[in-house]
């Protein structure tokens, strides 16, 4: 008797075949998060996950991930206020004499007129490793290969400000990749995690600080992860 090939694929799979769907973050009381800082503010407002803090913070995953697909979808404020964030993956949360901080790598959202969302950080390391920056720039041996040459102007037009703007991140071993919508911005062989927590990045707002004004909370939305 014949045993069609699908089936056989789902045998094997067994329990972990429901991992492979893609796997929402959010839900309303943030379960699936936590705030190792001693800072910052997560609301979820209308299925959205918005962010604010008064200085450099990440909101974190309990859960690590090695092999995935993540999926969100960003907005950033309407602000003459310096604005950033980031997505962490594959991140570390180590103790420092300052208390317990994220490092690891990121994919950039960078709204200024350096145009890098999509670029490749590692947070509290190497710092840019696509593209390289003059002076805070330190590639090591556990970067292998960049496949993309130089950033090109297709790259830094793909992010659309004030818009929401769909993120990608797949992992597969030390294979990298970053789009920004649908634009492959980032591919690189870097062999530095190969597990780790998911993080989300506001870069603090001195306004938030000085009086507690919002104006520059950063939204995410349509989080999803997909192990592979």
């Amino acid at each position: 008797m014949k045993i069609r090939k699908s089936f056989i694929v789902l045998l094997l799979l067994g329990p972990s075949f429901q991992s492979m769907s893609d796997q929402p973050l959010i839900d309303n009381t943030l379960s699936q998060f936590e705030n190792v800082y001693a800072d910052g503010r997560a609301q979820v407002i209308n299925d959205e996950l918005h962010l604010i803090s008064e200085k450099n913070w990440f909101l974190s995953t309990k859960a690590e991930y090695s092999d995935f697909v993540l999926q969100a979808k960003v907005k950033m404020p309407d602000t003459t206020e310096f604005s950033n964030s980031g997505i962490i993956f594959r991140g570390q949360i180590v103790d420092t004499e300052k208390g317990k901080q994220v490092i690891g790598y990121q994919a950039e959202i960078d709204p200024s007129n350096r145009q890098w969302t999509g670029a490749f950080f590692d947070q509290g390391r190497r710092k840019w490793l696509y593209p390289t920056h003059p002076t805070r720039s330190h590639r090591d041996h556990d970067f292998k290969e960049n496949y993309l040459g130089e950033w090109s102007p297709a790259q830094s037009k793909a992010y659309k400000h004030l818009e929401w703007n769909s993120i990608k991140i797949v992992c597969q071993g030390a294979d990298i990749k970053i789009y920004v919508n649908d634009i492959l911005t980032t591919h690189v062989k870097d062999t530095k995690d190969s597990q780790g927590i998911i993080a989300f990045q506001h870069h603090g707002s001195k306004a938030f600080k000085a009086s507690g004004d919002t104006a520059n909370i950063v939204r995410f939305k349509d989080i999803t992860v997909q192990a592979l």
